[in-house]
């Protein structure tokens, strides 16, 4: 298979700085899309790969799974696409395709499972995947996603992961106009959230450990912010939402929230990876058949289904821009909190590099 040198920027080891490098992509075969990218958004899965703390990391790693860009070849059987399209691609640039969740297009579940747009195991030219944090991916079709021309094609990057991770769990629990929904957290995913919910037509609460962000989250769309750490604000909510979306990406007390649920109301965890400390307590669960679920991110149908959605209510994130060459510093920033509410990266920065 022909193969083309390509710009990128990544890490060699989990305590190296990210860096300019070169990797390998594939020429497009007959079913592929080359993709310029134009933008991509920084996650907080970004960092813990390159850190390698979720263990797995495969170096060299060039990490980046929102990507937005522009067509710029295509193989000779691809009917989706054409040179100048607007497209993105996410967390997912290949699946076994026939699996019982692949054929429900839920291939974030893929059972053999999914490959990852970096760190996944490249089928074509062996070795693993690299991400978005270069000047150009080639991807296979079906895994491209077409971008709204109306939106700021910077802000969309982040709804590529940040965005579908909320809106899967919106969508599967059936949030629609009258819905109580909260949202605990309020970064990445969490302002994404309140988004979504209220362009769905809930009522949306912000579930927050102080007022600070009080002043934000109602300018986002939040009907009321609910301080989490105050008993009276606490009991005031009881027995109130039908669901709860989690969006706290470290160890916490899910217990705190459950009370607040209505009957058969769900809270379900998009943000942290682990085991629960402290463990769950049954009784109010059982006492209202209440449930602790999980998600993660979105299939290819349904991230097209709301970008599509995010073009037809101007919904994108809030995002603060960068340069390529200034990913360590927002790295650090991120670790802090430092940022509203996701950096996206400027790829021309690389490509002036």
């Amino acid at each position: 298979m022909n193969i083309k040198n390509t710009q990128a920027f990544g890490a060699e080891s989990p305590v190296a700085p990210l860096k300019e490098l070169t990797i390998q992509r594939r020429e497009t075969t007959a079913t592929d899309v080359e993709i310029d990218i134009l933008f991509c958004g920084v996650c907080h899965s970004d960092l813990h790969t390159v850190r390698n703390d979720w263990g797995g990391t495969k170096y060299t790693t060039v990490p980046g799974h929102e990507i937005v860009g522009k067509v710029i070849s295509v193989g000779e059987k691809v009917s989706k696409f054409k040179i100048g399209d607007l497209v993105g691609v996410g967390c997912i640039v290949d699946s076994c395709r026939e699996c019982s969740s692949c054929k429900q297009d839920l291939e974030q579940y893929c059972i053999p499972g999914f490959t990852g747009t970096y760190n996944g195991t490249d089928k074509h030219l062996g070795g693993h995947t690299f991400g978005g944090y270069s000047e150009r991916v080639v991807v296979d079709e079906h895994f491209v996603l077409r971008v709204p021309e109306n939106l700021d094609l910077a802000a969309v990057a982040p709804i590529l992961c940040a965005g579908v991770t909320t809106w899967s769990p919106l969508k599967h629990w059936n949030v629609k106009e009258g819905s109580k929904v909260a949202v605990v957290g309020l970064g990445g995913l969490g302002h994404m959230a309140i988004k979504l919910a209220k362009a769905l037509g809930a009522h949306v609460t912000l579930f927050s450990r102080t007022s600070d962000k009080e002043k934000d989250a109602l300018e986002l769309g939040a009907d009321q912010v609910i301080i989490s750490t105050e008993d009276a604000q606490m009991a005031k909510v009881k027995g109130m939402f039908d669901l709860i979306i989690d969006t706290v990406p470290y160890v916490h007390d899910v217990n705190h929230y459950i009370p607040t649920l209505t009957i058969s109301g769900t809270i379900v965890l998009v943000g942290y990876l682990g085991p629960l400390d402290p463990m769950l307590n049954t009784v109010p669960m059982i006492l209202g058949r209440k449930s602790v679920a999980g998600s993660v991110i979105g299939g290819i149908a349904e991230t097209q289904e709301l970008l599509d959605f995010c073009g037809k209510h101007t919904i994108t994130s809030e995002i603060e821009l960068i340069k390529m060459q200034d990913i360590n510093e927002a790295y650090e920033r991120m670790l802090k909190s430092d940022v509203k509410y996701r950096f996206v990266i400027d790829m021309a920065s690389l490509k002036k590099g």
